[in-house]
């Protein structure tokens, strides 16, 4: 592995840092409850039903996929649904952006700064699904 991407992979793995990610998702999710207006703004309009059936429904899952990342039971697993759910509201953020793009400039720079930000929280979920000093699988590269 590349030097620097090793020591990054040491700085984001471990429990601390499933937790810290475990924690960034629970806040989002109790987000979509506490305060739903701002989630349902950013539903994609080609999505069925009602916007807010949607803050509710991703809501629950940043919830569900918190505690499966907290518990170390779980959290592979967890690591994985956190990846996928990254990945599935990431049309939202594009939603946010196009609907922003005659905003004022703090408020396309905010739309526009959370589309790259997407990458690197897949990237940590998977990391966090690794875990540390994780072997790798049975038949895999670098097994034996």
């Amino acid at each position: 592995m590349i030097p620097a991407l090793t020591r990054l992979h040491a700085k984001v793995s471990g429990d601390r840092s499933a937790l810290l990610l475990s924690g960034l998702l629970a806040g989002a999710g109790v987000l979509h409850f506490a305060v739903p207006g701002p989630f349902d703004a950013i539903v994609p309009k080609l999505l069925p039903g009602s916007p807010r059936t949607w803050t509710k429904a991703s809501g629950a899952a940043e919830l569900a996929v918190a505690a499966a990342v907290a518990l170390p039971p779980t959290r592979r697993a967890g690591g994985l649904a956190a990846a996928g759910l990254f990945a599935a509201v990431y049309p939202a953020n594009v939603q946010m952006a196009y609907d922003y793009r005659n905003a004022s400039p703090l408020k396309r720079a905010v739309a526009y700064g959370r589309l790259p930000l997407q990458a690197p929280l897949i990237g940590w979920a998977l990391v966090v699904r690794g875990g540390r000093g994780r072997k790798p699988a049975r038949g895999s590269v670098g097994s034996a």
